[in-house]
């Protein structure tokens, strides 16, 4: 069975080792037969959320183009980078004004209940994002993801890949390539559209 599978980078940043890593991952999901799309959210930008802004405005279309997107996907994966050992600023304002959408097109939608959700990240510190990916993963089992316990961090991010972008170390690569399979896998038994 075919999956739709989205990845979103949680960095806008051009040269960001977290774009890379989602541009990896998102080269090893196209070897398989899930149509995968990786997605820059610097095509969708936000207003810092503000329950005031909602009320008066409603909430912006971006968030609820985002919403269609991920409504119609079967797997997430969510490379985001570390801020201060939590989730990066865009990745949750992202999520909070997408958990806001609850209609579309006069239908009822809850974007990320039951998408099967991965997360990966790398830094260049020992630790490879870990910290921020535990913070994210409490926000998205807060809104009902089926989030992955297998992760993907990277550390040393700076050394991890090569000119190309593509993962050089071994043991990183392996990790990622598990964290695909998984989310493949899960998709497939568990994704919304099975």
């Amino acid at each position: 069975m075919t999956v739709n599978i989205l990845v979103v980078p949680g960095s806008l940043r051009l040269a960001s080792h977290n774009r890379r890593l989602a541009a990896e991952a998102t080269r090893m999901l196209a070897l398989s037969d899930a149509v995968v799309t990786l997605l820059d959210l610097g095509d969708y930008p936000l207003p810092i959320y503000d329950g005031d802004h909602e009320e008066e405005q409603g909430v912006p279309q971006n968030a609820v183009l985002l919403a269609q997107r991920i409504a119609a996907q079967d797997g997430l994966l969510l490379v985001s980078p570390e801020y201060n050992h939590s989730l990066t600023p865009l990745i949750k304002n992202t999520i909070d004004w997408v958990s806001r959408v609850r209609k579309v097109q006069g239908r009822p939608i809850q974007p990320f209940k039951g998408i099967v959700a991965g997360l990966a990240s790398t830094s260049t510190g020992r630790f490879g994002g870990m910290r921020g990916l535990e913070a994210l993963r409490i926000v998205m089992r807060a809104l009902n993801a089926e989030v992955l316990t297998e992760q993907c961090t990277v550390p040393n991010a700076a050394a991890s890949f090569d000119e190309t972008g593509r993962l050089a170390d071994d043991v990183a690569r392996t990790a990622l390539e598990a964290l695909v399979d998984k989310l493949l896998d899960t998709s497939r038994s568990l994704g919304r559209h099975a």
